[in-house]
């Protein structure tokens, strides 16, 4: 059962490791227990060491997904791989994961929903509910339209992504997702912030 709150840590929003780890701990003091790693510009290496030394602080109180880099979610210890349409296909990453490792898709579309349906993926992300500026070439915004969509099309858990802050997430659970997955409204005060996300998901 997918938490009603997943984070997710862009690199590109800190300035430094230290930043990151500060932030990733606050999230798990708030009571975050799923958090995505998104590095698009690190090397490999890089991405590596800071993906360890995420999981050694954080432990097992935080399942941990690995962005694109199936490879790496093994290399680092982590829980799970999260693919989009662009990177490995997702039985490619079931494939180097193995049956036990947690499996996310990224949709856009009602085809692709439908796609993601059919493979081994845990849950299913749909996206961006709203306008997001996480993305450089972001997707069409889907809107709760979408969201409700995307829900009678698949059984699988489903995370909802794009634009969600404080005062639009009650809607897109409303709408019918499982989760929301948040980046730019959980960087200032990292903590009370998901505490407020806490409280307002119930």
């Amino acid at each position: 059962m997918l938490p009603r709150l997943y984070a997710i840590l862009d690199t590109s929003c800190f300035q430094d490791n230290q930043a990151l780890f500060w932030t990733a701990e606050q999230f798990s003091a708030a009571g975050v227990t799923l958090l995505q790693c998104r590095n698009k510009s690190g090397n490999a290496r890089e991405m590596l060491e800071q993906a360890r030394e995420l999981k050694r602080r954080l432990g097992d109180s935080v399942k941990l997904i690995m962005n694109d880099r199936a490879d790496l979610c093994l290399a680092a210890g982590f829980d799970g791989v999260h693919v989009g349409q662009e990177d490995l296909s997702p039985e490619g990453a079931r494939k180097v994961i193995g049956e036990h490792l947690w499996l996310g898709v990224s949709t856009h579309i009602p085809e692709q929903i439908k796609e993601a349906d059919k493979t081994s993926a845990d849950y299913i992300a749909i996206g961006p509910v709203f306008a997001t500026v996480s993305k450089a070439n972001p997707d069409p915004v889907v809107g709760l339209e979408g969201v409700r969509n995307a829900r009678t099309l698949t059984r699988k858990p489903l995370v909802a992504i794009g634009g969600i802050n404080r005062a639009n997430c009650r809607l897109v659970i409303e709408a019918g997702a499982d989760s929301v997955a948040v980046i730019s409204d959980l960087m200032r005060e990292p903590r009370k912030s998901a505490e407020d996300f806490f409280r307002i998901l119930g």
